[in-house]
């Protein structure tokens, strides 16, 4: 097939894709219909049979401008069982399919990657000093979120970037300047793939060090949760799981990953003017969320003086590069320590606004908030909440401290800086309305009971 042909592919797939792209765990548009889908760039990657294709597809879902997704498709004339599950569509006498499941496609990757090679536009490269070793056979990670990733062996990992948003990635630049400076707390970049996109640089993929034998903080801390539970009465200091020291470490990483931050790209002072966009923001976001979920509006006089408050914080407010969407989900532990992940930022947001300096506190808020998530969302369903909310409470109250004491110790106490602080929890919050309005209905009551305990506005009852 020729390059020729190979752009027709998406013509002649248009109508499966219109069905297909909405299943797929990673696209970002499944509130709304798609019209249409157009190929913005094909390249065969590789010719034969079976063929890799990488596709560039815009999505016209009504929106001013259409959202662009990266596709990596595989066709054989003859599927095997195991590529059963990755089917997309049959076209002509060949089978499109999911490429990420086929490793004798996904190693040309690596093969490209390894090789530095440039094919029609599009740039595999490896990090100076980088040697990688093509032989690796991938398999793609299970829990499939806004990305993609594959993991090669035992050495690598290449995350594949689905929804394309013009410039250079956030997680890529950042994770080059903190390799520059020798951070300790992140999978060190090994190379990227990268192409253009309506005249500027797109990262399309990012391969980092893959780290085996880590444990994600999500599941570490729920586990911790759990063991204080199933102990009626305990604290949770008293049994077998606390995870005040693990909580501790992890401030102490996510302060140094700042600090290095810092030193790696600089950092600035905050001016007046800063601080009332912020607060601005803050609003807008608030307005936003009151249309979608009419429960807030019992804490709006509270959430609007928090945000007016920032506009009369004093003090140096330091500003920088931060991670950006940053939660327990984001962090592995490693038998060496925390390490962080995805440095991409909030997807919903904007490149501009997620690559702008701002304070770290939003990133320790952030985790704050996770903490919180990580002891009450275990109370969702329970036929009596209140047995266990004592504790759930506790549990969050002793790791949010214990995470701010080790965050101090590198990157000063955020406890300091009180009114920021619980401005950046409660627009988290506000955020997390909305999405569990629309995601988990089930799950609406902890940012709305964490709104009322933050503001001290109101019943914190769980059974709102």
């Amino acid at each position: 097939m020729t390059q020729q042909e190979t752009s027709s592919v998406i013509a002649e797939l248009a109508d499966t894709l219109r069905d297909w792209l909405p299943e797929q765990r990673w696209f970002a548009g499944k509130d709304r219909p798609v019209h249409a889908v157009t190929a913005v760039r094909t390249v065969r990657l590789d010719g034969g049979d079976p063929q890799l294709v990488h596709a560039v597809v815009e999505v016209e879902q009504g929106e001013p401008k259409p959202d662009r997704y990266q596709l990596i498709l595989g066709l054989r004339s003859d599927v095997p069982e195991h590529l059963g599950h990755a089917w997309v569509t049959a076209l002509g006498d060949r089978v499109v399919y999911q490429a990420i499941h086929d490793p004798e496609l996904t190693a040309l990757l690596l093969d490209l990657l390894a090789e530095g090679a440039e094919v029609d536009g599009l740039s595999f490269g490896h990090e100076p000093g980088v040697d990688l070793d093509p032989t690796q056979r991938s398999r793609p990670i299970g829990a499939e979120q806004s990305n993609t990733s594959l993991v090669y062996g035992q050495s690598y990992i290449l995350k594949l970037f689905r929804r394309l948003v013009p410039g250079t990635s956030a997680d890529l630049e950042l994770h080059r300047a903190l390799a520059g400076v020798g951070c300790v707390h992140i999978a060190a970049p090994l190379g990227a793939i990268e192409g253009e996109l309506d005249g500027e640089p797109v990262t399309l993929g990012m391969l980092t060090e893959f780290l085996p034998n880590t444990a994600d903080g999500w599941a570490m801390a729920t586990a911790s949760v759990r063991d204080l539970l199933a102990e009626p009465g305990a604290y949770p200091d008293e049994v077998g799981g606390d995870f005040a020291s693990e909580a501790h470490r992890l401030g102490h990483a996510v302060g140094t990953v700042h600090a290095d931050l810092a030193r790696a790209l600089g950092s600035s002072e905050a001016g007046p003017g800063d601080l009332s966009t912020l607060a601005t923001a803050m609003h807008a976001r608030l307005d936003a969320a009151q249309q979608a979920v009419p429960e807030l509006a019992h804490y709006e006089v509270a959430l609007r003086a928090a945000f007016d408050e920032v506009r009369t914080v004093g003090g140096p407010v330091p500003m920088q590069r931060i991670h950006g969407d940053l939660h327990l989900g984001q962090v592995l532990r490693s038998v060496t320590g925390w390490v962080l992940i995805d440095f991409e930022g909030e997807p919903s947001a904007p490149l501009a606004e997620r690559v702008a300096p701002a304070s770290p506190l939003r990133d320790v808020g952030g985790m704050l908030r996770s903490f919180d998530y990580a002891a009450h969302h275990m109370l969702v369903g329970e036929v009596d909440p209140d047995q266990h909310a004592t504790a759930a409470l506790e549990w969050a109250g002793r790791n949010r401290e214990a995470f701010c004491d080790g965050y101090a110790e590198v990157a000063g106490d955020p406890r300091e800086q009180a009114v920021l602080l619980h401005a950046f929890e409660l627009d988290k919050a506000v955020y997390e309305v909305v999405y569990e309005h629309a995601h988990r209905p089930g799950w609406l009551p902890i940012p709305l009971v964490a709104i009322a305990r933050i503001t001290g506005h109101g019943d914190t009852r769980h059974d709102r």
